[in-house]
């Protein structure tokens, strides 16, 4: 059956890293793709990051590919001005997607690529899973000339439902993180984790942590961590400082995931969003040297969580493991490999 995917491929190296991952995927199965205007370049042709008709489109897919938004030529601190984010921002809420899976894993041909010394880094294995529709992102917001504000704020049916896709994802041990000592929404995270845990998975070891500490611990005992349950800014920065245990933000993938099915641990039960975890790089677009990898890892999770296809995921995520051990580096890895290049060492392998 013809699975039909929504295509993001964004601003700055977007489209250089969305046209090898669809060539990837064409290798595995029957896709319909459709491509849309998203982020930046939507704002340049549209007035707005999302328009009406790409959200729709999205809606209707089966799952959505994004590559990367935003870059310098859109920033600004006018309140009015519409943003490339925004409209990402926008899409996470109108399909409702509000688990955020960010898997990091230490691979032993890039343990040298790590700024962390190899004894730290081998063997970690972990899940970010970060609530992506509450919190202070998309909470009320206050602007004038001499004061702003952002409003967080959080349900106990937002952090129940988080809190399920962790303790389901988990083999032994969550960590949910917060900052219970100061804030009040992470009071109440921590009661309700609390509960989830004690009527629902009390088989799961449960720590409770602070942000802060958490921080630190990511980088000197990364192995320590199983599963990391977290709200939405927190995750946010958390699953990007966990980058430099593989070596390269162009290593990692990302899923956001819909509905009951996600909380069990199960699919996406609406279309659900696919996306490298890296930016835009606008310094380097359009040379050619861009790491494809994460956005052939994000098509991955795609095939796993977006279309029930597991084994072609593993093979996927096989190749390009497969790839990296034959030596193939790119330059963020300290290689000199360019887009083309890693492309054909992963289809190589596939």
């Amino acid at each position: 059956m013809t699975a039909h995917i929504a295509v993001l491929p964004g601003d700055g190296i977007g489209p250089e890293i969305t046209a090898p991952a669809l060539e990837v995927l064409r290798r595995l199965g029957d896709f319909a793709f459709e491509e849309h205007d998203f982020g930046g370049v939507a704002i340049d042709r549209h007035g707005t990051p999302l328009t009406a008709d790409v959200l729709e489109a999205c809606r209707a897919s089966d799952a959505v590919l994004l590559a990367a938004v935003g870059g310098p030529r859109w920033d600004t601190t006018d309140p009015q001005a519409p943003r490339p984010e925004q409209g990402l921002l926008d899409l996470r809420r109108e399909l409702g997607l509000f688990a955020n899976l960010r898997p990091v894993k230490a691979l032993d041909g890039l343990l040298d690529s790590s700024p962390l010394r190899r004894e730290v880094v081998e063997g970690t294995d972990l899940l970010v899973v970060r609530e992506l529709t509450g919190g202070i992102y998309f909470g009320a917001k206050t602007r004038t000339d001499d004061a702003a504000s952002d409003d967080c704020r959080y349900t106990a049916t937002e952090i129940e439902r988080i809190a399920r896709v962790a303790f389901n994802a988990a083999r032994s041990r969550v960590t949910s993180v917060d900052k219970a000592n100061i804030l009040e929404t992470s009071r109440l995270w921590r009661e309700v984790v609390r509960r989830v845990h004690g009527e629902e998975f009390p088989h799961i070891e449960l720590e409770h942590a602070l942000v802060d500490s958490t921080a630190m611990k990511l980088v000197t005992a990364p192995r320590h961590f199983d599963v990391l349950v977290t709200e939405n800014m927190f995750g946010d920065i958390l699953s990007d400082e966990a980058s430099v245990i593989t070596g390269s933000l162009g290593l990692l993938p990302s899923a956001s995931l819909a509905g009951t099915a996600a909380e069990a641990g199960g699919r996406s039960d609406g279309p659900g969003l696919f996306e490298p975890v890296h930016g835009t790089a606008p310094d380097i677009a359009g040379q050619g040297i861009a790491n494809p990898l994460a956005m052939f890892l994000s098509a991955a999770l795609m095939l796993r969580h977006g279309l029930a296809r597991a084994d072609e995921a593993t093979a996927l995520e096989s190749a390009v493991d497969r790839a990296l051990a034959a030596g193939l580096r790119t330059r963020d890895l300290g290689g000199d490999a360019g887009t083309a290049e890693a492309t054909a060492a992963v289809l190589a392998h596939l």
